[in-house]
């Protein structure tokens, strides 16, 4: 008898490689979508929103989807990465189809809340944008903290960040946000750039897989050539859903992290002896993750 799949709520800036994580989830029969939670990062939230609507219906879920935080807790908003997630925010493909429906009714946060009360002990949080959304869940509802199977992030570095030398870029985009999230008494799993660095998948391989991953990967692969130089994109926030099927292909140290907020080390996750250990998966079998990739995203 086959286990019932993990539950899952997806926070997501859909971004190109939030939209081949939502490619991997249809695939993956061990995680069941509850929901879509969407949020500012690699666009305005209007169009991380519209992009999760339009995903959605592309590739077939069933999964509400509920608009989420459009500022950080403090401050301004950055400038979205159009060099990277092209105008449209998802590669700049055709994005022509059915008129799209409007999200579903409730914000984010709440919703999270509501299906994590409902669902004790069985919601995995994934976060592969800025950490807003769950920042706010915890301030409303602190006690979702202890009903969570778990909390696993997309975001930090320990080496070198991408939007600063110091911060990668979820982190960076609502520091003070990660920096609650990190710090508040629930499993975490953190899974930064230098795991997600090698998790590359080149040009050729999606040019292999055809359809949809050639499509959506075609400019954010152009600029990881111009900017980085390298063959093909990787896979930071497939990475992040691959962990919770394959935790064979990491490896791990768990270690409390902080995040500096404000000054020219804004956003940056640093080790720290105080609070509550996050298992932080700092090393990825890069080349057999793109792999488990490609055989779970059916043609599309």
């Amino acid at each position: 008898m086959s286990a019932s799949p993990r539950l899952v709520i997806l926070d997501t800036d859909p971004g190109v490689d939030d939209a081949l994580a939502l490619l991997y989830l249809r695939a993956r029969p061990e995680l069941k979508l509850l929901a879509i939670t969407t949020v500012f990062g690699n666009a305005d939230v209007e169009t991380t929103t519209r992009n999760a609507l339009w995903l959605r219906q592309r590739l077939g879920l069933s999964a509400p989807v509920h608009r989420g935080a459009a500022s950080p807790l403090s401050g301004q908003r950055g400038a979205a990465p159009v060099h990277v997630h092209g105008q449209n925010g998802l590669g700049d493909i055709d994005l022509a189809g059915p008129p799209l429906p409007p999200p579903d009714a409730g914000a984010a946060h709440e919703r999270m809340i509501a299906l994590t009360r409902a669902n004790p002990g069985a919601v995995t949080l994934v976060a592969i944008g800025p950490l807003t959304n769950l920042a706010l869940a915890l301030r409303a509802a602190p006690d979702i903290a202890g009903l969570v199977a778990g909390v696993t992030i997309m975001g930090g570095a320990f080496a070198r960040g991408n939007v600063t030398p110091y911060a990668e870029a979820n982190i960076h985009n609502d520091a003070k946000a990660a920096a609650e999230v990190l710090a508040a008494p629930w499993p975490i799993t953190l899974v930064p750039l230098d795991a997600t660095r090698s998790c590359v998948l080149s040009t050729s391989a999606a040019r292999g897989a055809g359809g949809f991953v050639e499509a959506v990967t075609r400019g954010y692969a152009a600029a990881y050539a111009a900017h980085e130089g390298l063959d093909g994109c990787p896979l930071h926030d497939v990475a992040a859903l691959v962990s919770l099927i394959a935790p064979e292909l990491f490896t791990d140290r768990r270690n409390a992290v902080r995040v500096t907020q404000g000054g020219e080390r804004h956003g940056q996750t640093r080790w720290t002896q105080h609070g509550t250990p996050a298992r932080v998966l700092l090393e990825a079998d890069g080349a057999h993750l793109v792999e488990h990739f490609l055989r779970s995203a059916a043609p599309l």
